[in-house]
């Protein structure tokens, strides 16, 4: 199965956690504006969402349940890190 490097990185990042993880899930860069990284969660929010796979079955669709939470999860990190409303 032929992945892209970011998206390898972040799929790694929300299972072998590091300092930056947060920011490699939402496939960006620490230095990203707050505006960017607002964009970025809702990239990725798009790309994993549970309904989007909903109809392909209960294991695609558990295992998008996991991948969306740890994107919400990395964004409310960051948000958190930084002080974003």
């Amino acid at each position: 199965m032929e992945i892209s490097s970011k998206d390898f990185d972040a799929i790694q990042a929300m299972f072998v956690p590091n300092t930056d993880s947060d920011y490699k899930i939402l496939e960006i860069e620490r230095s990203a504006t707050d505006e960017d990284i607002k964009k970025a969660y809702r990239r990725m929010a798009m790309k994993f969402h549970p309904d989007k796979v909903s109809t392909l079955g209960n294991d695609v669709e558990n295992a998008a349940k996991e991948k969306f939470q740890s994107v919400s999860k990395a964004y409310d990190n960051i948000k958190k890190e930084r002080n974003i409303v």
